[in-house]
């Protein structure tokens, strides 16, 4: 009930209406961080019965734009979300299986992460996305 309450609370905070599609994909995505959207609609479907793909994508939309949840996309990957959101923090890939991590923002001298030429942009946000093999995936390897 104290979830569904906070879910229906972040929801008003940022003007949008609370719905039984909305307070579902929102409690989805926290509970599966870097989740396809597949993964979300079927946790919706269990949860509401009968959701189509598009009512999904449209919530996860309305959601990314409100800042409630972050979309990310790795190279040869479907896109991904998250309720992580307002921190700036990266993430690793596995090349192997595909699976992803949360990293915290780098911290120490971090070169990379100052543009040599910001081109006017006031920049407000860098996206890192650290690649290798899971423990899992290692480990088979060397096996």
């Amino acid at each position: 009930m104290t979830k569904l309450l906070g879910a229906e609370r972040l929801l008003r905070d940022v003007g949008l209406r609370v719905t039984r599609p909305r307070l579902a994909v929102l409690d989805a995505v926290h509970e599966r961080p870097h989740a396809r959207t597949e993964a979300v609609l079927t946790d919706v479907r269990a949860e509401l019965g009968a959701v189509s793909h598009q009512a999904v994508y449209d919530v996860l939309r309305v959601l990314t734009e409100a800042g409630l949840v972050r979309r990310i996309q790795p190279s040869g990957s479907v896109a991904r979300y998250e309720a992580r959101v307002g921190d700036n923090h990266h993430h690793v890939v596995c090349r192997a299986c595909g699976c992803i991590a949360d990293v915290d923002c780098a911290v120490g001298a971090t070169p990379c992460l100052t543009a040599s030429d910001d081109n006017g942009f006031s920049i407000d946000e860098a996206e890192v996305v650290y690649w290798g093999r899971c423990s899992s995936c290692s480990s088979k390897s060397a096996a």
